[in-house]
């Protein structure tokens, strides 16, 4: 089993910059591909980012893209999000989620067997 902790979370004005992290135990980050996924109030969860267990290839949603790096830090069975150029748009409850397989399509939830508690990010206009 692996746990997963988000971090970074808060309320930032448009154009700002916040910075997500995910801290995992159990396990180490060797066996997993790792994604970001967040859910507005009313809105079905979306992928945001993904990046393969190496932490050699990373993906993004088009709205993101250009704004959002996500990073790894397996020496720490860590992850990032970096958001830049923040819109009220982005604003949501952001999951960090592993992948122990590799499966599925990364944008898709299907294949995350384990998710963080969620972090709220609200971005002001």
């Amino acid at each position: 089993q692996v746990q997963l902790v988000e971090s970074g979370g808060g309320l930032v004005q448009a154009g700002g910059s916040l910075r997500l992290s995910c801290a995992a135990s159990g396990r180490t980050f060797s066996s997993y591909h790792m994604g970001w996924f967040r859910q507005a109030p009313g809105k079905e969860r979306e992928f945001v980012a993904a990046i393969t267990r190496s932490g050699g290839s990373t993906l993004y949603a088009d709205s993101v893209k250009g704004r959002f790096t996500m990073s790894k830090d397996s020496a720490k069975n860590t992850v990032c999000l970096q958001m830049n150029s923040l819109k009220p748009e982005d604003t949501a409850v952001y999951y960090c989620a592993a992948d122990p397989r590799g499966v599925y399509s990364r944008r898709s939830p299907l294949g995350y067997d384990y998710w963080g508690q969620g972090a709220q990010v609200t971005v002001s206009s």
